[in-house]
């Protein structure tokens, strides 16, 4: 600092701040109070302290009509606010908990402290709390980004996808979610959702499919994506036939060329793997699709794919496995006995007893009749594990999903990614309400 006219006009407080000879300053030979503290602290900031009563001596008695602004049966305490230290006066930290706008009843408890008697003057007198230094009510989840290519940025999925939609007779909300595994690792979502509506009315033909790839395989992530386009495609251009086939009920011609359809896919998809250097089981994905005819007269549901997941349906508010692939027709998704074969409308067909040249498995196929109140749920193998291992998921969905309107948005993303110990994997699902 420059000591030019250091002696023109220096405060006296300059000189005793660097006088060499002056001993540091520390901690004061005399204990200090709170109350000083305190008091030093308001000064500061420019709010004077109110004078807090005395507490009684053992001879002295409070009487309860000596609180400010009320009588005690007003509160349980005897005091306006519900709390006491033992002085009275209001306790400074009951107040904090009115900060947090997601605490149950913390808006009431504000509102309440506003109206009562005396809360204005002892608002005043104190300092407001900055919501900013109030503590979290809870950790975040631990959420790293994937590794980008700096040649093509935007080739990754979302963390979250949400759809929602209603054609016809029925409401459909589907969702896919990254993993915690993937999330705490910082990998891309394996899970791949496409949702696509082809043509418009009564001739149009809604699509869902779900397609997963392989565990630790760098690029999974894209096989998923390409197989749900391709199939995607391939429907889109075959709409009009597969409406009239569907409308017939023709289940024959339905399974043979959703089963060639789906062979063509896959066999695009071994033809990149080639292309990348990569062996076929490495570039490949799991496939789960639902056809839904917009048509509300027409109620026959179409389900087709290669690879594990879950198809379920819920029906009197019990989980029905129908997954050709699971564990049977009609199998209830995490105990219970399979119902006859009657129950289900239309039947169901087996799968093929050998994959095609060019899938990883063998192909799926199932062709029903859904009721109104019906809820079908088509999901990855990351929700499909828990709904058939016996847990609450399966319970808890049942309740939640048995009412005829279904859950908004964000209640069903609520409800998709609810937490299971061991079950950490990627998760999507698509859900079908019946009306």
């Amino acid at each position: 600092m420059s000591r030019q006219g250091e002696n023109a006009g220096r405060p006296d407080w300059w000189g005793r701040l660097y006088d060499g000879d002056a001993p540091d300053t520390g901690r004061a030979a005399a204990d200090d109070s709170v109350d000083e503290r305190f008091d030093s602290a308001a000064g500061t900031v420019g709010v004077a302290r109110t004078p807090v009563p005395a507490p009684p001596t053992d001879t002295e008695t409070t009487e309860p009509d000596q609180h400010p602004g009320g009588h005690p049966d007003e509160h349980p305490d005897g005091h306006p606010d519900g709390h006491s230290d033992g002085r009275g006066g209001p306790d400074v930290d009951a107040e904090a908990p009115t900060a947090l706008t997601n605490a149950p009843g913390a808006a009431d408890s504000a509102a309440a402290n506003a109206d009562a008697p005396g809360a204005a003057d002892t608002a005043d007198a104190r300092p407001a709390v900055s919501p900013a230094v109030l503590p979290a009510v809870h950790e975040p989840e631990p959420a790293a980004l994937p590794a980008a290519d700096p040649d093509e940025p935007a080739d990754l999925p979302p963390d979250t996808v949400l759809e929602e939609a209603r054609h016809g007779s029925f409401t459909l909300r589907a969702a896919s979610l990254r993993g915690a595994a993937a999330r705490e690792r910082g990998e891309p979502r394996r899970d791949a959702l496409l949702t696509a509506r082809f043509g418009a009315g009564r001739d149009a033909l809604v699509l869902v499919a779900v397609a997963t790839g392989p565990r630790a395989v760098a690029g999974a992530h894209r096989a998923a994506r390409e197989i749900s386009r391709w199939v995607g495609s391939a429907v889109g251009h075959s709409h009009t036939r597969l409406v009239e086939d569907i409308r017939a009920a023709r289940r024959d011609d339905l399974k043979s060329g959703l089963h060639r359809l789906t062979g063509r896919g896959y066999g695009r998809l071994r033809a990149r793997a080639a292309e990348l250097g990569l062996a076929a089981e490495e570039y490949t994905a799991d496939l789960r699709c639902l056809l839904l005819p917009a048509d509300p007269e027409c109620r026959v549901r179409v389900f087709f794919g290669v690879g594990s997941g879950g198809l379920f349906r819920l029906r009197d508010g019990r989980w029905q496995d129908i997954d050709p692939g699971g564990r049977g027709p009609g199998a209830r998704a995490g105990a219970g006995n399979a119902p006859r074969a009657e129950e289900f409308g239309g039947g169901s067909l087996v799968p093929d007893p050998g994959p095609a040249p060019a899938m990883s498995g063998p192909f799926r196929f199932r062709a029903s009749l859904a009721r109104p109140g019906d809820t079908l749920l088509l999901c990855s193998a990351g929700l499909a594990a828990p709904m058939r291992d016996g847990h609450a998921l399966a319970d808890r969905l049942a309740e939640r999903w048995s009412d005829r309107e279904p859950p908004g948005p964000v209640g069903f993303l609520a409800d998709a990614q609810s937490r299971i110990e061991g079950h950490t994997d990627d998760r999507t699902a698509v859900a079908v309400w019946e009306h």
